[in-house]
């Protein structure tokens, strides 16, 4: 009975931390979903089992393979709801892949969160074992897979904040152990249960304290009035080709519309010209009378190819001296933009074969449009933490994050990306404009606030006055060192719980 009391409550856990993250964006529900399955790991004593209606129950602690099947139970309850638009384009096989595959990491989180959970003070330093749990997972293999990162649902809540001080990874600590806390607030007696409440009210007050030091005026050194163009895409009716050109006709025509009106410079979308202007002829004209019309350099989303190989390149065309500083996409999405070890997974799915061969970039992550210095994440670029603090450490103003969505349709991912643009907003102290060729296409200021944003396909854009930041956050400056300290400590705090059990034990 217990047991499955236990993996109900991770289950149930899993599905309160999807909610957080957006379209939801019900910040509160990640801190529920991580206090029930702190619950799910500890040992339940007959005080608490009574509240749950087994009173006289003896103390019962979970194995710690239980423990590791309770992880797992929470990882896929979260996941499977929280990635189907990776099947919007290739079916339900790769997203429930996926789904399993991220789940699996969580196998560490509850096979060492049992191990700490029998700690007097195990609702701490839980925060350190999902952190590290986490960087595995966004690192390893291939780069790992950062979306699925705790911060990006809290972009709506007050720990938010703390982001600027360390970065995605901060933000993930401090929700853990608030949630872990308000659990050890029941399980909990003694000095425990006041060093609880401190872990309950303590981050939640610094992440508002933070916010007081969020968005930073003194450090504007200037402003821009910048457009992002959505041109949106044919959804039926024509072969590839003739899509590929429509897209781009789209983007010129929307952008056609801003011919009188003032702009510093423009942003496109990945992929707003998939014809290559540097081998076609009549995509250069046509990029070419875009920039003439509204008489200042574009920033356009196209596909190149060098002795490298094929590449996702952001370019800026200028008025006065044409095609100039190019950004390649230098964090490439696996099974997507290529394919690791291609013929071994042909020998699962000739799926394989539907993902790309391009080559990542080795630029600084910046380019210069017109004078001012602009900072470029390309799409899957923005859940990587290197990819924006490099641009910013070169001199980055302003960022922009182009992408393109269209593939994945109607659902929620254009709007779990935008949190992540959000929340770099706030992480580095910069102005973000997301431009993308479906939608949602968005203004998002330093605070993280968004001014405006699009509807998913529709062509329109967006002109705004935005500022231009100098100066580094202790995030962009200190934010890898951090993450690291959290991630040793974390597995210093498993070694050390394992030693105080078998102490216990003995």
């Amino acid at each position: 009975m217990l047991a499955f009391y236990r993996i109900t409550l991770a289950a149930l856990a899993g599905w309160l931390v999807y909610l957080s993250y957006e379209p939801h964006g019900y910040w509160w529900c990640a801190i529920a979903g991580i206090a029930l399955l702190f619950l799910a790991l500890s040992p339940w004593s007959p005080k608490v089992t009574g509240k749950i209606g087994l009173a006289g129950a003896a103390q019962e602690r979970p194995s710690a393979a239980f423990g590791a099947l309770l992880g797992f139970v929470h990882g896929v309850a979260c996941y499977l709801y929280l990635l189907p638009w990776i099947g919007e384009f290739v079916g339900a096989m790769p997203y429930v892949a996926l789904s399993i595959t991220m789940a699996l990491y969580a196998i560490m989180t509850g096979l060492f969160g049992v191990r700490v959970a029998r700690t007097r003070y195990g609702f701490l330093t839980f925060a350190l074992v999902y952190v590290a749990v986490e960087f595995i997972r966004s690192s390893v293999p291939f780069g790992g897979f950062a979306w699925v990162r705790l911060a990006w649902g809290q972009i709506n809540g007050p720990l938010a904040s703390l982001a600027a001080w360390g970065g995605p990874v901060l933000v993930t600590c401090a929700t853990v152990i608030v949630g872990a806390s308000l659990c050890a607030l029941v399980l909990r007696s003694g000095r425990a249960r006041v060093a609880a409440a401190a872990g309950v009210v303590a981050p939640l007050l610094l992440g508002l304290g933070a916010w007081l030091g969020v968005d930073s005026p003194s450090k504007t050194s200037d402003e821009v009035t910048v457009a992002a163009v959505q041109g949106n895409v044919p959804r039926l009716g024509l072969d590839f080709n003739a899509q590929r050109r429509a897209v781009l006709a789209n983007h010129v025509n929307e952008t056609l519309k801003l011919a009188g009106t003032h702009v510093d410079f423009v942003i496109w979308p990945e992929n707003s010209s998939d014809v290559n202007p540097f081998t076609d002829a009549e995509a250069a004209e046509l990029i070419d009378s875009a920039v003439q019309a509204v008489g200042a350099p574009i920033m356009v989303g196209t596909l190149t190819r060098d002795q490298v190989g094929a590449r996702n390149t952001q370019v800026v065309f200028d008025p006065v001296t044409g095609p100039g500083d190019m950004h390649h996409k230098r964090f490439l999405q696996p099974f997507g933009e290529y394919m690791p070890m291609r013929d071994f997974f042909r020998n699962f799915s000739d799926l394989v074969d539907l993902a790309g061969d391009f080559k990542p970039g080795d630029g600084p992550g910046v380019v210069r449009i017109g004078n001012t210095i602009l900072g470029v994440a390309t799409c899957y670029e923005v859940a990587e933490d290197p990819a924006y603090r490099m641009a910013v450490k070169n001199g980055a103003q302003i960022l922009a994050t182009p992408t393109n969505n269209a593939t994945f349709g109607f659902t929620d991912m254009t709007y779990q990306q935008l949190a992540m643009s959000r929340m770099r907003a706030i992480e580095l102290d910069r102005a973000v404009v997301v431009a993308a060729t479906s939608g949602v296409s968005a203004i998002v200021h330093p605070d993280g606030s968004v001014s405006q944003q699009t509807e998913i396909f529709e062509a329109n854009h967006l002109v705004e006055a935005l500022p231009l930041r100098t100066g580094l956050t202790p995030a962009a400056r200190f934010g890898a060192v951090l993450e690291w300290l959290l991630v040793l400590a974390g597995a210093a705090a498993v070694l050390l719980a394992r030693r105080e059990y078998a102490a216990n034990v003995n």
